[in-house]
């Protein structure tokens, strides 16, 4: 039987989940049994497993420009608030602003999952679209348009990319 560390090391496997594990190599003397042994949890598993997708420890990349494309939506209704006291404009926005932001998170968690997006922005492309077709003014209509559409280029692209092979 091992003979236990005299106190738990910061990130040990005896109660931590296994990627709880300090990234300093200099603490893996610390994580050592007393016996020379590898550090191991009370089942008898190595704690050096990945840590499961999503988890502290893994690095997920954000995508600035779609959270950039939310708040320019979402600021957009705010400001057609502020200016002109429109309240479609503002939870027309908030809506759109939230789902492309939502969207933007989902698919930072899983790269593939685009649809809702997609539905954010393609919806307001063909809204906006026709808004500045009929008015001729670029603001605000133009811009959230030809943003939209830009936003509805990049996701096209991202779903035709070939996955990556090992």
């Amino acid at each position: 039987r091992p003979s236990l560390p005299t106190r738990k090391p910061s990130g040990s496997c005896l109660l931590d989940p296994p990627w709880a594990l300090p990234d300093d190599a200099a603490l893996s003397e610390e994580l050592a049994w007393e016996d020379g042994g590898s550090p191991r949890s009370p089942s008898g598993q190595c704690c050096k497993s990945p840590p499961p997708p999503g988890v502290l420890g893994e690095r997920m990349s954000v995508d600035w420009i779609g959270y950039g494309y939310a708040a320019l939506v979402a600021s957009g209704g705010v400001i057609g608030y502020a200016k002109a006291g429109s309240v479609p404009s503002l939870a027309a926005g908030l809506l759109f602003g939230g789902l492309a932001g939502v969207g933007t998170y989902q698919q930072s968690q899983d790269p593939k999952n685009i649809w809702l997006s997609l539905i954010a922005s393609g919806t307001l492309t063909a809204v906006m679209g026709m808004r500045f077709y009929n008015s001729r003014k670029f603001m605000p209509a133009g811009l959230i348009a030809g943003a939209s559409l830009l936003m509805v280029g990049r996701l096209g692209l991202q779903m035709m990319e070939k996955p990556l092979q090992p």
